[in-house]
């Protein structure tokens, strides 16, 4: 459910769980790379079921922590940057 006050964040890091099998952690983070939001996935089966994964997403601003370390910080900006120069929001990528 889209608000007004979401907050679009863009994928700036896609990574396979160690802890867990079949598991994608996907973070998306703000322009300026403060901000992020985590979301896990179980990887699809081979039924052909795939889910696409969007360059960006509308969230709620409670759902969204804080990046404390300067260098994630600047590595997530400049991700982002990235991908709004080279996507859609609603693009697969």
């Amino acid at each position: 459910m889209d608000t007004s006050d979401d907050v679009r964040v863009w994928l700036v890091e896609r990574t396979y769980s160690d802890d867990e099998q079949n598991l994608i952690i996907l973070v998306y983070a703000t322009p300026d790379g403060k901000r992020y939001f985590r979301k896990e996935r179980a990887l699809t089966s081979f039924t052909g079921a795939a889910r696409e994964t969007t360059a960006a997403l509308d969230v709620s601003p409670d759902q969204l922590g804080t990046v404390e370390d300067e260098e994630t910080r600047e590595r997530y900006a400049t991700e982002a940057s990235r991908m709004m120069d080279e996507y859609a929001p609603d693009d697969a990528v």
